[in-house]
């Protein structure tokens, strides 16, 4: 039987090596479909309940495996849905391939229905963008959109109108278009810094005394190199959201997480280093970052356009993080200067004692640190931990610790809501011997609650904690801390969680005791297949940040004196968290 233009989209596709598609049918992408039906034995389609988590799902299968993601969406409205989780892959920098279909090609621009130009709608947020114009078109497209999102790390886009996928290969080759001349080979550069520029950041880091290294993304296969560098050094390793699995938090060099969601230590070292190592990261706050002028600094990243982004660096390294700190290496001399790491570590074993005593808490309503430090303590040595954004990651960031072997991440530069589950789903799809986690809030999972039911569909054993405050926690806190305003439109209506596990077939727990939470993880973890694990935890438990400046306090003064609804359980849940922390 003759093949396809979408038979050679998919073969195309298995021979980059894709082994998995996200995406939902629809009658522009029929042809498409076609073909995975025929290859189901050999690729796998997995079939999602909104687009928009199949480009989250696919942006997390690059994230956790370092291979090409890939999505399927019909035309118009199926494409439009993508958007988001692409925007991830886009700002987060991993290889995503985006398929959408379109209705018949000689209609475009007709006014037909679903006439969307997705290939103008996506311009933004790709590397790579184009529409397939025939049936030999296909085998030139799809090795330039593979290999186009591989090295570059980014999004590439094919828009494939319908009529074209079941047209015929082979046949009507332009007399320029030789057939089969493209191939399938993605080839890497050494990505290293040349050697004058690394003997030029030898001498910046050795002539430093205070030295403080900030690890992100692009340092997590580097974790060796890291503790190494840190211990020559005398360096502290401070951590962004994204590099928190860069080197384990039981590590005696890290002073853990940095921004409004980190540590104390961490930014207590900032403020007083002398020197700065940027590692694989593009962390955007830079109110956190040493003033300018501080500090010496170097920064090492993949991207050349990165460097000297956030802050005035003297030294640009362009190369891959580990081979770069494994060349670093040797010019570097050992720092007699210990005392700047030896109180960072003072302190950050006073912040280790400070968050178990946050998470080991007794009193109802069950504080949301708690459930964070009981799964924390039950994670296996290879977990995968899936957050979302919100309130949510604070937890995450402060209270589950990452352990040597484990991968974690959460939408850390687009930071949107609703990433947490697909980004688990992808994660067990690409380890199905590993344990996954999703580490939500109620209202980032309520948005994509529904592939619950793709769990139960695939038999996936992944594990859901939901932390149920009924608020936009984040949202709340924001309008108070950093407005003075007091909440509004953030309250959320409630919904059990667990009652919509079990509506979707799978098992369904709910805790809102602290005495019990520790037993119900571990009922969650003893349960075959997918289970969501509600805890309903106290909605006034603030998120503040490590050191509370004297304008944030004023402005939650503020907030509570202009008429706060609940400032009264606000204000004495606060001050009996600040009493804790004093005795």
């Amino acid at each position: 039987m003759p093949k396809t233009a979408a038979d050679v989209l998919i073969e195309k596709l298995q021979n980059w090596g894709v082994e998995v598609i996200f995406g939902l049918p629809g009658d522009g992408i029929n042809g498409i479909m076609e073909a995975l039906r025929q290859r189901k034995d050999t690729i796998r389609f997995i079939q999602v309940r909104h687009e928009e988590s199949a480009a989250w799902m696919a942006c997390g299968y690059a994230k956790y495996t370092g291979k090409l993601g890939v999505c399927l969406a019909t035309s118009g409205p199926g494409g439009l849905h993508l958007l988001n989780g692409l925007y991830d892959a886009k700002m987060e920098k991993q290889p995503v391939l985006a398929i959408t279909g379109h209705h018949f090609h000689d209609l475009i621009d007709t006014h037909a229905q679903q006439d969307v130009n997705l290939t103008r709608v996506f311009e933004d947020v790709v590397v790579y963008n184009t529409r397939i114009m025939s049936a030999t078109h296909v085998e030139n497209v799809v090795d330039l959109a593979c290999r186009t999102a591989l090295s570059y790390r980014g999004v590439a886009h094919i828009n494939f109108p319908v009529d074209l996928q079941e047209t015929k290969a082979d046949k009507g080759y332009s007399k320029r278009n030789i057939p089969h001349h493209s191939v399938e080979i993605f080839s890497r550069g050494a990505r290293l810094p040349n050697a004058a520029d690394l003997q030029q950041a030898a001498n910046v880091l050795n002539e430093g005394k205070r030295i403080a290294i900030m690890a992100g993304a692009g340092a997590l296969k580097a974790t060796d190199e890291l503790e190494h560098i840190a211990e020559m050094l005398g360096a502290p390793i401070i951590k962004p959201l994204l590099g928190k699995a860069s080197v384990p938090d039981d590590s005696p060099y890290t002073t853990g997480g940095i921004g409004l969601l980190g540590t104390a230590p961490s930014q207590e070292a900032l403020e007083d280093c002398d020197t700065l190592l940027l590692i694989g990261t593009s962390f955007p706050y830079m109110e956190f970052y040493p003033k300018p002028g501080q500090a010496r600094a170097v920064q090492i990243d993949l991207d050349p356009a990165r460097i000297g982004l956030r802050y005035p660096v003297e030294v640009g390294l362009v190369g891959d993080c580990r081979r770069t700190l494994q060349e670093l290496s040797p010019m570097l001399q050992r720092n007699k200067h210990r005392k700047f790491l030896e109180r960072a570590q003072t302190a950050m074993a006073k912040w280790r004692t400070l968050m178990e005593e946050r998470g080991t808490r007794k009193d109802k309503p069950m504080k949301p640190q708690v459930v964070a430090w009981e799964l924390g303590k039950r994670l296996s040595d290879h977990a995968i931990v899936s957050c979302d954004s919100g309130t949510i990651t604070t937890w995450w960031a402060r209270q589950i610790p990452a352990k040597r072997g484990q991968k974690h991440t959460v939408s850390g530069t687009l930071a949107s809501m609703a990433c947490g589950l697909p980004y688990a789903i992808a994660a067990q799809i690409a380890y199905p011997d590993r344990q996954c986690i999703a580490f939500v809030g109620d209202g980032g999972f309520s948005m994509l609650m529904a592939e619950f039911a793709t769990c139960v569909k695939y038999q996936l054993p992944v594990k859901v904690f939901v932390i149920k405050n009924n608020t936009l926690g984040q949202i709340k806190w924001e309008q108070m801390v950093f407005l003075g305003n007091p909440e509004y439109g953030c309250e959320l209506h409630p919904i059990d969680f667990a009652l919509v596990a079990q509506a979707c077939g799978g098992t369904g727990l709910t805790v809102d005791d602290p005495a019990d939470c520790g037993s119900i993880i571990d009922q969650a973890f003893q349960t075959p297949g997918p289970v969501l694990v509600q805890a309903i935890v106290d909605p006034f438990e603030p998120p503040m940040p490590a050191n509370i400046t004297m304008s944030q306090a004023a402005k939650f003064a503020e907030s509570l004196a202009r008429g706060e609804p609940n400032r009264v359980k606000i204000a004495m849940t606060a001050l009996s968290d600040r009493v804790r922390e004093l005795v």
